[in-house]
């Protein structure tokens, strides 16, 4: 513990405050920009020894990495549960991961949430979007919030996080000087004061704006925002969620920034190609363009906002894509953070048309690669190959070369890109591609019944074309990684992310096909084929291909080789002993924390155990079981002079354990 105080004490030291003055004025930084970093730093709540989690991913660039270091290799085995808060925000459904993908159906809910804690209360959202404060230390109530969304209009319900922003011109102990940013499914956002949970009355009407504004015409399960607004100055910028695999003619994707004060609209991007108009006739954002649904990162010493785009709609099919349609799609685009024009772009994969979207925040972080250090983006992908780039610049830092890719076996109107982009380092974290002969089972029963199953089906590399036989994703269009990952240590210089190795069967059928079957897991309507999609996996219930089915890795940046790699979780729950305790690595939904102390913290998988592991080498140190699978990530703060870590366990729409609405918070006794 007193090495905790000692780092809080530095950071909250006058010589650290004007330290970061003298550098932001070196770097030219807007005086907005400046006082609202400086009021960031003042949001870690570090008074009296406590050391906050300000954002989502720990900091507005991402990682999820904590400097609080109290709990160690050694004494890690001593957690405990310090207390459980429940919110009653759950509900049963489809488990799309098991019976396939239903746009029509109502999913099972999310609790996907990880806290925020700012000035020594933590703050966190339901998957019914309602909003509650704790004491960090006890986990006793102060407030909540209901928003007053209608969750049974809502296909899927998740809330990723909220944000806070702390006003640098407003009197200590205003209203609202302190505001708590609510994103919600039905497209609204809200500022709360941070103190009461009172709405505050100069933002928008009533303390809300309306997002659907400016947006063609929808329906309810179109469009909504399940991940945190990036805060940058006095501005929130915002993506937003637009339901897969529709119409290829969904509501915008566009990207805006609002009045943190006023929530009065400051600019819109909307991603279309350069020289094509992103407002229509009416008025409206051109629908049909790629969203960015995952959370945004900003750089505010380079006034920079860094956000990672999805593939256009309606995913599987580009045939429609006229006119360069997909040019930011599967991307990571850099805005101005003042204007929203692109100040650099690339793209991860071309023409994507296997939903291989970029679905993590960009990790903002300094890596030093054959001596040189330069300010980086670290991103992970759906195809398990991580894009290290120039934060200034979006080149990248470790050589990627073009390929040839599969260009026969696509359906009739579907074109193709000729090569692909693939990263030389860091090394892929999942094998690229599949054939019959990757053939698995418990038993050789099993195992030629997926042999069968694979030979029937159209094989091969990676970014093989989707048939109407059906086409193995492998990786699949759930990862590799997902929005859980990566965590970040910049001082080991590390990432550490987890990875599922799990097949995709997805097949296109032919319009008329679609038009008579009365339950279509992906319609796409107005495409010439819809989409039916299932995991490959026996009838046993099993992957077809080998364990692990997940695992964790950790990569040095530098040299972007793999540290370590182990399998992540078992078959607890899924499977009878001793067949549950045989195989290693299971399905996972999350992602991981890392601590300054050389902890790595994530829950994620299907046998609902929240598992510590050594950071330098992969060992496991520590498990607990969670009353149900915590598909989140985990933080970690200090409160009150202890450390604790706090995970939100119920469940996700892909896992087989019930839902549920526990957030439960660790410490040593």
């Amino acid at each position: 513990m007193q090495e905790d105080v000692r780092i809080v004490k530095r950071i909250r030291s006058e010589h650290w405050v004007v330290e970061q003055i003298q550098r932001a004025k070196q770097a030219g930084v807007r005086a907005m920009v400046l006082l609202s970093s400086l009021a960031w730093a003042s949001a870690l709540g570090a008074e009296g020894g406590n050391l906050g989690w300000p954002a989502y991913g720990g900091s507005a660039g991402g990682g999820h990495y904590t400097a609080a270091a109290q709990i160690t290799k050694g004494n890690v085995e001593g957690l405990e549960v310090a207390w459980v808060h429940r919110s009653g925000d759950f509900r049963e459904g489809v488990i799309s991961g098991v019976d396939g993908f239903d746009a029509s159906g109502q999913t099972a809910s999310a609790f996907v949430n990880t806290p925020i804690v700012v000035r020594d209360t933590l703050y966190y959202c339901t998957p019914f979007n309602r909003v509650f404060a704790l004491d960090p230390a006890t986990g006793a109530e102060r407030w909540r919030f209901d928003p007053g969304v209608n969750v049974d209009d809502e296909h899927l319900t998740n809330c990723r996080a909220v944000s806070s922003w702390v006003d640098p011109e407003a009197e200590a102990g205003a209203l609202c000087a302190h505001r708590i940013i609510l994103p919600t499914l039905d497209g609204r956002m809200f500022a709360l004061d941070g103190a009461t949970g009172k709405r505050c009355p100069g933002f928008g009407e009533n303390g809300a704006i309306d997002l659907t504004a400016g947006l063609t015409e929808h329906g309810a399960r179109e469009y909504g925002i399940t991940s945190a607004p990036a805060i940058l100055g006095d501005a929130l910028i915002t993506g937003a969620y637009v339901l897969d695999s529709f119409r290829p003619d969904v509501p915008s994707g566009v990207v805006r920034a609002y009045d943190l004060r006023t929530g009065a609209f400051r600019w819109g991007w909307n991603p279309v190609p350069p020289g094509a108009a992103p407002i229509d006739e009416a008025g409206n954002f051109v629908p049909g363009t790629t969203n960015v649904w995952s959370t945004i990162s900003v750089d505010a010493e380079r006034n920079l906002v860094i956000a990672p785009t999805g593939n256009s709609s309606p995913d599987y099919y580009g045939g429609d894509r006229g006119g360069n349609l997909d040019y930011y799609s599967s991307s990571v685009v850099a805005l101005d953070g003042d204007t929203g024009e692109v100040v650099w772009h690339y793209q991860t994969v071309h023409h994507d048309i296997w939903d291989f979207d970029v679905p993590s925040q960009p990790t903002l972080v300094d890596v030093t690669i054959d001596g040189v250090t330069s300010p980086a983006v670290v991103q992970t992908t759906k195809m398990g190959l991580t894009f290290v780039l120039h934060r200034e610049t979006g080149v990248p830092l470790h050589p990627v070369v073009e390929r040839p890719v599969p260009q026969t076996g696509a359906v009739p109107g579907e074109y193709l890109s000729p090569t692909q982009p693939f990263p030389v380092k860091p090394e892929p974290l999942h094998q690229l591609g599949i054939s019959p002969d990757d053939a698995w089972g418990f038993t050789f029963w099993d195992e030629g019944e997926c042999r069968r199953k694979l030979e029937e089906l159209t094989t091969g590399p990676i970014y093989t074309p989707l048939s109407e036989k059906g086409t193995v994703l492998y990786p699949s269009n759930i990862g590799g990684q997902n929005w859980g990952a990566p965590a970040v240590d910049p001082e080991r210089g590390l990432m550490v992310t987890n990875t599922k190795h799990v097949g995709m069967v997805l097949r296109l059928a032919p319009r008329a096909e679609c038009d008579r079957s009365s339950k279509v897991g992906m319609p796409q309507r107005g495409a010439p084929y819809c989409v039916y999609m299932e995991p490959l996996l026996s009838s046993w219930g099993a992957p077809c291909t080998k364990p692990p089915w997940g695992t964790l890795a950790a990569v040095e940046l530098s040299s972007g080789n793999i540290k370590w790699q182990v399998p992540l979780g078992n078959l607890k729950h899924l499977a009878p002993w001793p067949i549950s305790l045989l195989v290693k690595g299971t399905l996972e939904f999350g992602g991981p924390m890392v601590t300054a102390s050389g902890l790595t913290f994530i829950a994620a998988t299907t046998d609902r155990q929240i598992r510590a592991f050594d950071t330098d080498t992969g060992a496991e140190l520590w498990r607990d079981e969670l009353p149900t699978t915590g598909n989140s990530v985990p933080m970690s703060y200090v409160s009150g002079g202890k450390q604790f870590v706090v995970v939100a366990a119920g469940g996700h729409f892909t896992s087989p354990s019930p839902p549920g609405d526990y957030l439960v918070a660790y410490s040593l006794p």
